[in-house]
């Protein structure tokens, strides 16, 4: 026996009386199963962050069942289609089932614009009627009624009350009686109204379906006439077209640290901590690739675990490896560290220093106001992850966004013919949409870049990803420290890959005794030594709190003590050397020893998390070619 109305967060079960008649109009076997499990994890994440087992008892586990009988029985199936638009909580339930069997989840409305959706819905032809109401404005006299008779309505309930277009704040629900992918059409031959309940400010009714009936078509379906999403919001998708030199890496260097490169180490500032440097202290004689990444998170989680914390406190992981061979070996390992909502990441191949292969730097948060956007699912927004990691992470109001390289989302796929230009708007354009994602989730802040970096896979493409950059850049990155850090490979072979760190602007002030939201916006400022061969960026808020700083050194192998000395006690810079969180070292070949020997006297007896990144080429905009680059976070 099946309830018409189940209290479910994650299933709609009005209308499932004609779910035989859905299925026989597509001309596919139908697989049903009770729903015995109940909402017991109602948070935004489901599952640990330090496995991928599912909630014994929670309703998703009934859906986990039901495909996997299903992927028994037609072991061919692959991908798994969800209606999500807006929905983090059915969307990410989806992906983590999809994940444990191996299935891929196709999202392709998420995200869409409500009012283009309704729209293209009725363009195509699709008769969908509701056949549920619960929202403002909506009573049982529209029950049955179908979308192109509801337009109108819906639309002006939205500008009135601010209802979902689409219903997706649980307006209303519906059913599909025709659309293109059916080869019959459903026609409904008896119907009840059921009042659910009755109120003056939103009724609930449902429409019973008793009877009905297939209709045979006779038109065929011309996949070419629906419409698919522009690939570039706001921009004219025009690229320039790249000669074939341009897209041929340059010449490989060798790094050059030395023997005084640092070792691994770590740093706590309040519920902050930062470790850095982290690479195998194995010999590496006979070790595998998989084993060398493992004894790097193993010891990992032993610097994590002095300060208290684990692996699934991390917020940001920056990955190196010496090729990009090795990433697939390289994930595969990595996954296994991490569940639901793993970190943020960015993952670049550089000229590490002989035997080493893989090394990496963290930054972990312990308090309880984290939040993740972690998409598995292909779509027209932004890429899924490729990888073991989440497209951003919020933690005490720091936004920390992966890397973006300029995939095309429905599919995965780089443009073709190649085009720094296309790559570079759309890496722009996924950062851009995670944010907006991200925000819309937790609480609508405006957020404000503070650091930007641009890993380049050649350094011809600077001058055109900088100018790009200006020309593309949103009011948000008006704020943001630039880096540009050409490296030995980035993954999938992408020309460029854009990695952000943001801060919402929000912070929480008392009023009288009372905590409110205050919005604020970081200050950047820019200024230089007397020689000018030494240049910063700062970004800032007022109180100092939460900062970036970009230190670029054009004549690294020709500054003195006295100059060190002067950096050192400059008043803008002070409060960096005793308040670091996060150093990372980015340096081109044979300037590395050098750089370390500047960071060691600037920084003094202060502790030193640093990490090294042998980069072949470095530039900001202030520094058109820079021998190194001191970026520190503070908290």
């Amino acid at each position: 026996m099946y309830l018409e109305e189940l209290d479910s967060y994650m299933y709609q079960t009005v209308g499932q009386d004609a779910i035989e008649f859905v299925a026989k109009a597509l001309d596919v076997p139908l697989y049903r199963r009770v729903i015995r499990g109940t909402a017991v994890e109602q948070g935004a994440e489901y599952g640990g962050r330090a496995s991928t087992t599912g909630i014994t008892g929670d309703e998703t586990e009934d859906l986990y069942e039901l495909l996997a009988e299903v992927k028994s029985k037609h072991p061919d199936i692959a991908g798994v289609s969800v209606g999500a638009i807006l929905s983090n909580y059915q969307r990410v339930r989806v992906e983590h089932v999809c994940r444990r069997l191996s299935l891929v989840a196709l999202c392709y409305l998420w995200q869409r614009s409500q009012a283009e959706l309704l729209l293209e819905m009725i363009g195509a032809g699709m008769h969908v009627v509701l056949i549920k109401v619960a929202g403002i404005g909506l009573t049982k006299t529209h029950l049955g009624k179908s979308l192109g008779e509801m337009e109108e309505t819906l639309f002006k309930l939205n500008a009135l009350y601010g209802s979902h277009i689409c219903g997706e704040g649980g307006e209303y629900e519906s059913l599909t009686l025709d659309c293109p992918l059916f080869k019959s059409r459903i026609q409904l031959d008896e119907t009840e109204v059921v009042i659910h309940s009755d109120n003056d400010f939103a009724s609930v009714a449902y429409l019973r379906i008793k009877s009905a009936t297939l209709v045979p078509k006779s038109e065929s379906f011309d996949p070419t006439t629906i419409r698919v999403p522009p690939l570039l919001d706001g921009h004219s998708g025009e690229s320039i077209p790249l000669d074939e030199e341009s897209l041929i890496p340059t010449s490989l260097f060798q790094s050059s640290e030395g023997s005084s490169h640092p070792s691994e180490s770590s740093i706590k500032r309040g519920n902050w901590v930062s470790v850095a440097n982290i690479q195998t202290v194995l010999d590496t004689r006979d070790l595998s690739i998989s084993d060398e990444v493992s004894s790097c998170f193993e010891l990992l989680r032993e610097k994590l675990s002095q300060w208290h914390l684990q692996l699934s406190d991390c917020v940001n992981i920056n990955l190196f490896i010496s090729s990009m061979d090795l990433f697939t070996q390289v994930n595969a390992v990595y996954a296994a560290y991490f569940g639901t909502s793993p970190p943020a990441r960015a993952c670049v191949a550089v000229d590490l220093p002989s035997p080493y292969r893989v090394r990496l730097d963290c930054v972990a948060y312990n308090g309880s106001d984290r939040q993740a956007l972690h998409v598995q699912s292909l779509s027209y927004w932004a890429p899924a992850n490729i990888g073991p990691y989440s497209q951003s992470i919020l933690a005490d109001a720091r936004v920390f966004v992966s890397g973006q390289i300029g995939m095309i989302p429905k599919d995965l796929s780089l443009p073709s013919p190649r085009s720094l230009t296309l790559e570079t708007a759309l890496s722009t354009q996924h950062a851009d949409r995670i944010v907006a994602a991200l925000s819309e989730n937790s609480g609508g802040w405006h957020g404000h870049s503070q650091l930007v970096v641009f890993w380049l896979s050649d350094p011809k493409h600077f001058k055109t990803v900088s100018n790009l950059h200006f020309n593309l850049q949103r009011h948000r990155d008006r704020h943001a420290g630039v880096i540009y850090a050409s490296v030995k490979a980035i993954p999938k072979a992408a020309l460029v890959e854009k990695q952000v760190l943001l801060h919402t602007g929000r912070f929480s002030v008392d009023d009288d005794g009372e905590v409110v939201a205050e919005d604020r916006v970081p200050l950047l400022s820019s200024d230089s030594a007397s020689n000018k061969s030494v240049r910063w960026q700062i970004s800032n808020f007022p109180d100092g709190t939460a900062s970036c700083l970009s230190l670029s050194f054009s004549d690294g192998a020709g500054i003195n003590t006295s100059e060190i000395e002067t950096l050192r006690t400059h008043k803008d810079l002070q409060f960096f050397w005793k308040h670091a969180l996060s150093v990372r070292l980015f340096h081109v070949p044979s300037i590395g020893d050098t750089a370390i020997a500047v960071l060691q006297e600037l920084f003094g007896s202060n502790p030193l998390p640093v990490t090294m990144i042998p980069c072949q080429f470095l530039a900001t905009p202030l520094c058109d070619k820079c021998d190194f680059i001191i970026c520190i976070l503070t908290t």
